[in-house]
């Protein structure tokens, strides 16, 4: 029998144990993000009709339904002067990336099952391209608050300049729970029932179709747990302008929580990802 050879080396390869470490090996990683993000933007609009117009239509057609039932049968008012149709789309437009990036990002490592188990990289390059995508459709949309401004002869206040800020909250807003509901897709399936159900129910407890200021002053803070109030809010002011006042201290609280739930998210991904090729 063969003596064993004490010279063999096993090669493990996997992320660096410090956040800075892991954070430089998905920056290295980068044109694998956006190879992947654009093969989903490939995908999304291959074999379609009207392509990239399906960015425009379903929110456009969400606006209208949501417009009709709220403001002229529900009769809710707008905030100042500025028309309702606005209104709802400052708040649809938010929670529309929201919910397509929590549903793309929770199941965008099962949905890549095969390089998971094939090929060693930061798995957290897989949502991040999945919000990618979600961010094209997002942009595309935003061509109907060009039109609708158009339409009333309006013209954006100065807020409209912390518009970028904004969208990188919104980003963060679903990359949270989106990294969370990823690494307990892959080890419960049960999961991929749960995401539609969240987004189903949270447009209703969010402020898309109305504004906050009709919230009772003694539900206020309860109301602000939910991030998304918090991130329309801001959205909303950014587009409205002096139309709209928001309350500062329940956007902070938004904020506060998608802080938490962004950490949270993160350091549970993060310690769960080693037994993805494993669980997938």
């Amino acid at each position: 029998m063969n003596a064993p050879d004490s010279s063999r080396r096993d090669l493990v390869i996997e992320a660096g144990s410090s956040p800075s470490q892991y954070a430089s090996e998905v920056w290295r990683y980068r044109s694998l993000l956006f190879i992947l993000a654009w093969r989903d933007i490939r995908v999304r609009f291959k074999q379609t009709v009207i392509g990239a117009a399906w960015a425009v239509l379903r929110p456009l057609l969400t606006l209208i339904i949501l417009t009709i039932v709220f403001s002229k049968i529900a009769r809710l008012p707008s905030e100042g002067n500025a028309p309702y149709v606005l209104l709802v789309l400052s708040g649809l437009l938010p929670w529309q990336f929201f919910a397509a990036g929590l549903s793309d990002a929770a199941s965008s490592v099962t949905d890549n099952e095969k390089i998971v188990s094939k090929i060693y990289f930061p798995r957290l390059v897989i949502p991040i391209s999945a919000l990618a995508v979600c961010a094209v459709d997002f942009a595309i949309a935003l061509l109907i608050m060009v039109g609708i401004f158009a339409f009333y002869g309006l013209t954006p206040d100065w807020n409209l300049l912390a518009l970028p800020v904004v969208l990188v909250f919104a980003v963060l807003a679903a990359l949270g729970p989106g990294l969370l509901l990823a690494a307990l897709n892959v080890k419960y399936r049960d999961f991929r029932y749960v995401v539609p159900f969240i987004v189903q129910m949270g447009i209703y407890v969010s402020p898309v179709a109305y504004s906050t200021s009709l919230i009772p002053e003694g539900w206020r803070t309860l109301y602000y747990l939910n991030p998304m109030a918090g991130l329309i809010d801001a959205f909303r002011w950014t587009v409205l302008g002096s139309n709209f006042t928001p309350w500062w201290p329940g956007i902070g609280l938004s904020l506060s929580v998608l802080v938490v739930l962004l950490v949270a998210g993160a350091l549970y991904f993060r310690a769960t990802e080693r037994s993805f090729a494993d669980n997938i």
